[in-house]
C-alpha cells in the first residue's frame, strides 16, 4: 500500500509464507502473467486494457475471449454438479512440477528433470517451451492450459537462452528448438525482455491490482463459494485433504479462507 516494498519482493514473501520454495519442485513459487500484449513492437503502459492482463480473473478464463472461456468452464462446472459429481472448472493446475520444468528446461537441473519426467527423452519440440507469445496464446485459448509463471521470468534472462546447446529436436516447421522466441518488443534480447517484464511487474497498474491475483492463488478465493464464483476451482486431487489420508473435503462446499495453496 505504501509502496515501500517491490511487487517482486512481496510475491516472494507471499510464496515463502505459503510454504513454496525453489528447493522443492512440487511447491515451486508462483508468479502471475501480468502482460497481455506479446505481438506489438512497443508496449504502452498507459493503455492498460491493451497491455495488461486482467488480474481479477484466473488465467484459465483470461485473455481476449474471456467471456466465452468463462461461459465454457462455468457450463462444465454446472454439468458436473447436475450429474452428482464434485464440480470443478479445470482438469489441470496453474502450478506443478511440470510447469516449473516447462519454463526452465534450458538450464540445469531442470533440463535433466524434464528428461526424467518424460522417461529419458524430450517431448515433441512444439509442445515444449519454444515461444513466449505461443505460451501466452496457449493459456488464453486452451482451457486445459492454465499455468502461471515462475519468478525466473522476471529476473533470469538465461532461462530463455539455450546456453548449454541442448538438442531439443525440430518443431513441425523443421526449425530446431533452441532459444525461446520472444515478443517483438524485446528486440531479440532476453535481457531486454526480462527488464520490460520486471518494469511491467512493478508498474502502477500491477501495484494497484495485484491483490486480486493474490486472492485467487493464496487468499479467500482458493476454496469455497468465492472460488466457485470466480471460476477458480481445480480437480479435487490438487487439494491436500483429498490425497493425504484426511478424508474427502470438497473444495466447492467448504469455506476455509487463507489456506496456503496446496498442490501435489
Amino acid at each position: 500500500r505504501r509502496r515501500e516494498l517491490t511487487n517482486f519482493e512481496y510475491l516472494l514473501a507471499v510464496n515463502f509464507l505459503a510454504g513454496r520454495t525453489i528447493n522443492d519442485i512440487t511447491q515451486f513459487p508462483i508468479f502471475p502473467w501480468v502482460l497481455a500484449d506479446y505481438t506489438s513492437e512497443t508496449l504502452d503502459f498507459t493503455n492498460e486494457a491493451q497491455t495488461f492482463r486482467d488480474l481479477r480473473l484466473p488465467v484459465g478464463v483470461g485473455g481476449p475471449n474471456s467471456a466465452n472461456r468463462k461461459d465454457e468452464v462455468a457450463m462444465r462446472y454446472d454439468e458436473m454438479r447436475e450429474m452428482g459429481d464434485e464440480p470443478f472448472h479445470y482438469f489441470t493446475h496453474y502450478s506443478s512440477p511440470a510447469v516449473a520444468l516447462y519454463f526452465l528446461i534450458r538450464v540445469e537441473p531442470f533440463t535433466t528433470g524434464q528428461l526424467l519426467l518424460q522417461g529419458g527423452r524430450f517431448d515433441w519440440a512444439d509442445r515444449m517451451f519454444h515461444s513466449f507469445p505461443a505460451s501466452w496464446k496457449g493459456v488464453t485459448s486452451n482451457i486445459q492450459d492454465v499455468k502461471e509463471l515462475v519468478p525466473h521470468c522476471y529476473f533470469f534472462p538465461e532461462m530463455f537462452q539455450n546456453g548449454n546447446s541442448v538438442e531439443f529436436g525440430p518443431k513441425q516447421d523443421k526449425e530446431n528448438m533452441t532459444d525461446v522466441v520472444l515478443p517483438p518488443w524485446a528486440n531479440g534480447s532476453s535481457h531486454q525482455f526480462v527488464q520490460i517484464m520486471r518494469e511491467a511487474l512493478e508498474s502502477e497498474y500491477v501495484s494497484s491490482n495485484l491483490h486480486h491475483w493474490v486472492d485467487l492463488i493464496f487468499g479467500h478465493k482458493q476454496r469455497g463459494s468465492a472460488a466457485a464464483e470466480s471460476c477458480n476451482l481445480f480437480h479435487p486431487h490438487t487439494y491436500e485433504p483429498n490425497v493425504n489420508g484426511q478424508g474427502h473435503l470438497p473444495p466447492a462446499m467448504v469455506e476455509e479462507p487463507h489456506l496456503r495453496t496446496e498442490v501435489i
